[in-house]
């Protein structure tokens, strides 16, 4: 959005003419004083969304709804008993703002058809350039930072996905009050937004599928999912051939430390359900290791993100990228399926462990879900079921076959085949094209890591192939991605972020060259839009839809996809070329 747009959306937001009670006049009363039983509730509406920068965007937007005496009244002692009940009936403390939440009218980008082109890639040596210059700003950002960062921030807005009825399946499924409460506030707060002259200005239109972080405060963090990405990038950098002696031997020094911190600061010790002891990977290491600023560390506390807990696709990721990475460090040794088994879902006992089903819609059987219990057996966040994470789970495990004996061992085979059954039935029915499917990524991400999937199982012999995947689910599937890639995907206007997922997924699934010229141009065209922070902008890389929209990108990840994809791109038109 220019400047003069942004003016613009702001002038009519703070001169809009008002015909409603306002979110503050809803919530003032209850609230700023910070009076009455969780003192959570009072903290985080003072410091989300009464703060000084929003106050005025949104003091003019009012709900004609409102007016009627009868629908304030139970906003407000919803508002009440959330604040008050020693056990609130989250239910019914959201019916009410849930009924306003489904007025609103949301939507997922809609990206108009691209022209049609019959233009030859761009040549060899651009796409060389863009490589050695992604390279070498994930290079310059370790040198300069320590560590890869990458960065969290909020769109107010909120999901599309988040309707009435889904913002009260996550109400109800979460388990700390903390984020029950951060989730009715910024669910509230949605509505005056979506429906008054501010959402122009906190929810610009973008181009692609991507969404660009364009938002002013961006939290910068470090986790080891971010680290085991970033690992396989500069691999990818140092094995195209195109990294200078200084970069490659910079890229393994970086590999190691991050492998290290993914393995040693961010290991976590818990009990999986057959009572055994398992090391896995939490999301946010302790501090200091998460390389929050002293600001944010207390905003984080303060907004209900106090309390982190390991998940099954950190773990996945980072025994991943660390076991690419050559470390020989005994964690590595444990067999993962073993332990994601109590997490799978089946018929029976383990069908209740998702709580959060915001995507009911989908065939859970086989998958498992994402949170793992810490050794106290806190779940803050429920728990829910993501497409991708399972992806993540099939690839480290057919990376880990002979170590983990998965073969030789029933149960873990059947473990194995149970998450690519899931996967099959998503594709055969479509959902995996739906933005609704996934809890934390784009469908044309999905894309993409499903490719990086099928490159590790298309890596064993074809033995152990046809026992894992005797009916050919994954070829199956392959078909199906493939398809929505280069027939949807690149068949419309894209970001660089977008370009750099389908180059993804068709380089490993071997699409025909000819259909890689879309993405390629996106690309090259789009290098050094990100000014000084990088050679393109930060983009959507993966998001949480409670408690509210909240986005993690930043530049150096978008170096990283369009590296990892632009290398993929040059082996296939070099093997054609050559």
């Amino acid at each position: 959005m220019a400047f003069h747009e942004m003016a613009g959306a702001a002038c009519r937001a703070l001169t809009a003419r008002k015909d409603g009670p306002s979110l503050y006049d809803v919530c003032d009363p209850i609230l700023r004083g910070g009076a009455g039983g969780d003192p959570h509730l009072a903290k985080f509406y003072r410091t989300a969304l009464a703060n000084p920068a929003l106050r005025p965007l949104l003091r003019r937007s009012g709900l004609t709804e409102l007016n009627d005496a009868s629908r304030l009244d139970a906003v407000r002692q919803a508002l009440i008993r959330a604040r008050d009940d020693e056990r609130p009936d989250w239910a019914a403390i959201g019916r009410p703002v849930a009924d306003l939440l489904d007025t609103i009218e949301l939507h997922h980008p809609r990206p108009p058809s691209a022209p049609s082109s019959n233009a030859a890639p761009p040549r060899l040596f651009e796409i060389e350039h863009a490589i050695r210059t992604c390279g070498a700003h994930l290079l310059r950002s370790y040198r300069r930072c320590g560590f890869i960062p990458a960065y969290a921030a909020f769109n107010l807005i909120g999901d599309p996905d988040m309707r009435g009825r889904d913002f009260v399946t996550a109400l109800t499924g979460l388990d700390a009050r903390g984020y029950k409460n951060s989730t009715l506030l910024f669910n509230l707060a949605r509505i005056f937004i979506a429906r008054s002259p501010a959402r122009e200005l906190i929810n610009p239109p973008w181009k692609g599928i991507a969404e660009p972080m364009w938002q002013p405060v961006q939290i910068r963090h470090r986790s080891a999912y971010y680290d085991a990405f970033y690992i396989e990038a500069l691999l990818s950098f140092a094995e195209s051939g195109l990294a200078s002696h200084e970069e490659s031997a910079a890229a393994r020094r970086a590999i190691s430390a991050m492998a290290d911190f993914c393995l040693g600061a961010s290991r976590e010790r818990v009990t999986g359900v057959d009572g055994r002891a398992f090391d896995v990977v939490t999301a946010i290491a302790p501090h200091p290791h998460p390389q929050f600023s002293r600001f944010f560390a207390q905003i984080k506390q303060t907004l209900g993100f106090g309390l982190y807990v390991p998940d099954c696709d950190t773990t996945a990721c980072s025994f991943s990228a660390a076991l690419q990475a050559g470390s020989s460090d005994p964690m590595l040794d444990q067999p993962l399926p073993d332990f994601y088994a109590g997490y799978q879902v089946k018929p029976g006992a383990n069908a209740p462990r998702v709580t959060v089903a915001i995507n009911d819609h989908i065939d859970y059987d086989g998958a498992i879900v994402t949170w793992i219990d810490n050794i106290n057996g806190d779940r803050p966040y429920g728990n829910d079921l993501d497409p991708t994470l399972n992806l993540d789970v099939l690839e480290v495990s057919f990376r880990n076959l002979a170590r983990w004996k998965i073969l030789e061992t029933p149960q873990r085979l059947d473990f194995l085949r149970g998450i690519v059954k899931f996967q099959k039935n998503l594709a055969a029915s479509g959902a995996f094209t739906e933005p609704r499917s996934h809890i934390y990524y784009l469908p044309e991400l999905y894309c993409a890591y499903f490719g990086r999937c099928y490159a590790a199982f298309m890596a064993l012999p074809a033995d152990a192939r046809q026992v894992i995947d005797p009916d050919g689910a994954l070829s199956f599937i392959r078909a199906r991605v493939l398809a929505y890639v280069c027939d949807d995907l690149i068949a419309h206007e894209m970001n660089a972020f977008d370009a750099a997922l389908a180059l993804i997924a068709m380089g490993h699934l071997g699409a025909e060259a000819s259909h890689l010229a879309p993405a390629l141009h996106c690309i090259v065209r789009h290098l050094g839009e990100g000014g000084r922070r990088g050679p393109f902008k930060a983009y959507e890389w993966n998001k949480m839809k409670t408690p509210t929209r909240i986005l993690v990108g930043g530049p150096e990840a978008t170096s990283a996809f369009v590296l990892m994809g632009l290398s993929l791109a040059h082996k296939a038109l070099t093997k054609v070329n050559g």
